[in-house]
């Protein structure tokens, strides 16, 4: 099992890879699947601005990708150029993308490598459209 702190160390270290060259907001992600390995992420913007990913989603999509399905929990990491932001909280879409591959008690962690703050999906998205809805 991993610890929210070392989450947090591999969230840190994602976001070097961050292509952000029109925000210059940088996130990484690191995302522990339950069969204890860990997926990262970071963000990729787009002159297109729709077709930017968050790191979120970039390391869901790459777990899912290569099989897993099952996943434990997220650690969040951003801020601007040269900067760690005290809290960096997903988007609605990547609230949305967990919702359909998490249960409500998947732990994010959000903050930093200093001080982080341990939330459940259910906690960030109350009210969350999934496939139960489409029954």
């Amino acid at each position: 099992m991993t610890d929210g702190k070392a989450l947090m160390a591999a969230a840190q270290k994602a976001r070097e890879n961050s292509y952000s060259p029109y925000s210059h907001f940088r996130v990484g992600a690191a995302l522990l699947t339950k069969s204890g390995k860990i997926y990262t992420g970071c963000n990729i913007e787009n002159a297109a601005y729709p077709a930017t990913v968050c790191a979120e989603r970039t390391a869901i999509f790459k777990a899912v990708s290569e099989g897993e399905r099952e996943f434990e929990a997220i650690a969040i990491v951003g801020g601007k150029e040269g900067e760690t932001a005290p809290f960096c909280a997903p988007c609605g879409v990547c609230r949305q993308v967990m919702a359909e591959f998490c249960p409500p008690d998947f732990t994010l962690y959000l903050g930093n490598e200093e001080h982080f703050e341990r939330y459940t999906l259910d906690m960030v998205l109350p009210f969350s459209f999934t496939n139960r809805d489409l029954s």
